[in-house]
């Protein structure tokens, strides 16, 4: 299991720190999520609905991504499975909800990095990420791009640095908003690297995205399956990806800390918490469901084509990746000064 190893010193961010959105790194990749439950194991809750609640209007990325196995988890379980799409507050208003719910493993959430982000950013959120719900099971990683603007000069992660460093406040990276994953990865990348370049918001990422590729912006950091549409795309060039390692989704673009910023790393994690409280036999019994089904060739394959990589964890490493995300993005909104109130 891979740790935090580094915290803020002043206003950067020293040495190598596993973001996600956020943010967090995979963490225990080969780890297996089987848990100690018998999967044959009578489920009490059999026959009853399983409500999965996505905090985010219906027909977004996350529904879409619930949607790769929701349906056969339900049936594992021998429950039948429902998405109920509660959007509102960018998130806050779904996930309290799912706190307040009986905690009886029929009420789940499908979160991300954002169910931790939304909490710093807002004292009104409604909720708290770590004490009111439980890390039930891990579905998958999603790492990010550095896209920069061909009217940039500059042909790689080291020459954007070098860059930016040679003129503080001169250059510019959009974002997809304040506190969205796409402003934090790259206010994370410009405070471990030291460097002042100003960040312009938009309403949406392909806002963002597209004003990139028009030269009115600069650089802007997307989600992996933001930028296949640009793999061949001469308005901009793709610099490097926020995971450890190279992407298998964007063959060729190496990874950030061997182009230019050593340490640097930054994705997100997507899977199912429960309110506090949940028996520990049917988180047990859910998570052992998750990890079979992630070693499933169709359920992979719907994934990927997402731009996730299936990532089944035990409870406990689930538990650990979401603590550690929380303490790493407690330190990123605090540098990039980010607010929602």
């Amino acid at each position: 299991m891979k740790t935090l190893r580094n915290v803020l010193t002043g206003s950067r961010l020293a040495g190598t720190m596993l973001i996600s959105f956020g943010l967090c790194s995979a963490v225990a990749h080969g780890q297996d999520a089987t848990g100690s439950a018998n999967p044959s194991a009578a489920n009490p809750n059999a026959g009853k609905v399983l409500r999965i609640v996505v905090p985010f209007a219906a027909g977004g990325a996350r529904e879409v991504l619930l949607r790769a196995l929701h349906s056969e988890l339900g049936a594992a379980l021998g429950q039948t499975a429902i998405i109920d799409n509660r959007p509102g507050a960018g998130g806050a208003i779904g996930t309290a909800a799912v706190a307040r719910a009986e905690p009886d493993g029929n009420t789940l959430i499908f979160a991300a990095s954002s169910h931790n982000v939304t909490p710093l950013l807002s004292a009104n959120a409604g909720y708290d990420p770590l004490r009111e719900f439980v890390a039930v099971a891990n579905v998958g990683m999603q790492s990010y791009v550095l896209m920069s603007s061909q009217q940039f000069a500059v042909r790689n992660v080291s020459e954007l640095l070098r860059e930016a460093r040679a003129h503080p406040g001169k250059h510019n990276y959009s974002s997809a908003g304040i506190g969205s994953s796409t402003h934090l990865a790259m206010a994370y990348f410009t405070a471990m690297a030291g460097v002042d370049m100003m960040h312009i918001p938009y309403k949406s990422t392909q806002d963002a995205t597209n004003d990139v590729l028009a030269g009115r912006t600069q650089a802007l950091i997307v989600p992996n399956v933001g930028a296949l549409p640009y793999l061949k795309d001469g308005r901009v060039r793709l610099l490097g990806v926020t995971s450890r390692k190279p992407s298998r989704f964007l063959p060729g673009v190496p990874a950030i800390a061997d182009a230019g910023l050593p340490g640097y790393e930054f994705e997100s994690w997507f899977g199912l918490l429960a309110p506090a409280k949940i028996p520990k036999s049917q988180i047990q019994r859910i998570n052992s469901e998750v990890g079979r089904l992630l070693r499933q060739p169709q359920i992979i394959e719907r994934l990927l084509a997402q731009g996730v990589e299936p990532t089944p964890l035990s409870p406990e490493a689930f538990d650990k990746l979401v603590r550690s995300d929380y303490e790493a993005m407690a330190r990123v909104v605090k540098t990039s000064g980010a607010r929602v109130d």
